[in-house]
């Protein structure tokens, strides 16, 4: 018989290995999956059309069985400063450009750091447990809405900025999942409840956000999201939102950097989230953006092989990084038109988003100057 302390067995395996929170819950519809399809009916996915898996609101079609869900965070957050911090001390105006990666991303990717950690805990759940059983883990790879598990799961609240958010660790949080047929007792009782919602009157992240993707207090658009914008749209950036997007060439932290859990939140420990130098004068924090438009397909290949900033696709990443060109004009002559021949060869670029960007930017750049 499997008993309370088999769970506190389960989450104090899964922080010896390593996470820094893990709770337990039963694979029910909570009120977030009732209303995820309203939100797609309204087109906020853009798209993202792996998002209408009917698994996404049905937790009971992940898996013959299922009985319950281990959630799992891992605490990303480095001692950087954050991008709304770093934005109001850029040199590039007399140098080279910078760009602004989601810290995120700075590390290795975070999907295998996860992955290697989810399935040493399933491994623990087979020498714990002689019954037969069956388990899955998705490390953010899943169709299964993670945030709103570790709701239920005790780990923290759904904030305006529609992330898990945590008094500790902020919304600095990684997490993933191991679905079990398994039948554990969860980590709440139900007269507990989810932890209450701490954001009060508070709406610091939807005065922040550059493009008004968080159209409400708990709710996006995800059709202007920055992160959207320069990660999963595979086609142009909507002109109006261009400048908006500003130095961002992959994701967007602004609504997590102004949010007051995140300005004392905790520093991960992890080493592998820590900025990665790609060589000697390239890293994944405030790269050069120069550099990011220049590089062919091999070479972004080659570069962020064990980085999650391959999802973009290269020509993503030359395209975010043309209009982050074209929003961080220097005023020193040389580096403006060393800019302006790169980006000219980009207008004539077969692919026509990058082509396209290119052009956006040079029309920046050459307004500017005539300013």
């Amino acid at each position: 018989m499997i008993t309370s302390s088999d769970s506190a067995w389960v989450v104090d395996r899964a922080k010896a290995l390593g996470f820094d929170l893990c709770g337990i819950v039963r694979p029910e519809k909570f009120p977030e999956l009732e209303r995820f399809g309203e939100w797609l009916d309204r087109g906020y996915a853009g798209e993202m059309t792996y998002l209408r898996d009917p698994r996404r609101a049905d937790p009971l079609r992940l898996m013959p069985g299922l009985r319950s869900v281990i959630v799992c965070a891992l605490n990303y957050n480095t001692a950087q400063l954050y991008s709304t911090e770093a934005a109001a001390h850029r040199s590039e105006l007399h140098g080279s450009p910078r760009g602004w990666i989601s810290r995120y991303a700075w590390g290795d990717d975070y999907h295998e750091v996860m992955w290697d950690k989810l399935n040493a805990l399933a491994a623990g759940l087979e020498e714990r447990f002689a019954m037969p059983f069956m388990a899955r883990a998705y490390a953010d790879t899943g169709p299964i809405a993670e945030r709103v598990f570790a709701k239920y799961a005790g780990l923290g609240w759904l904030g305006k900025n529609t992330l898990l958010l945590n008094e500790t660790y902020g919304s600095w949080l990684f997490l993933g999942v191991i679905i079990t047929s398994l039948e554990l007792p969860p980590s709440l009782e139900p007269v507990q409840g989810p932890p209450p919602d701490l954001c009060g009157n508070c709406r610091q992240c939807l005065d922040a956000c550059p493009t008004g993707a968080l159209i409400d207090a708990y709710v996006m658009d995800a059709r202007k999201c920055i992160s959207y914008l320069t990660i999963e749209l595979r086609g142009s950036i909507p002109e109006e939102l261009c400048e908006p997007v500003g130095w961002q060439v992959y994701g967007c932290d602004i609504c997590q950097d102004v949010c007051p859990y995140n300005r004392k939140a905790s520093v991960t420990s992890v080493a592998e989230f820590h900025p990665r130098r790609l060589y000697a004068d390239i890293a994944l924090l405030e790269p050069s953006l120069e550099w990011l438009a220049g590089l062919d397909e091999r070479e972004f290949r080659d570069t962020f092989r064990k980085s999650a900033v391959k999802r973009t696709k290269w020509a993503g990443m030359v395209r975010n990084a043309c209009i982050a060109l074209g929003n961080t004009t220097p005023v020193s002559s040389a580096p403006r038109q060393r800019i302006a021949k790169l980006l000219k060869q980009l207008a004539e670029s077969r692919i026509f988003t990058i082509a396209e960007s290119a052009r956006w930017a040079l029309g920046r750049i050459n307004k500017s100057r005539n300013q």
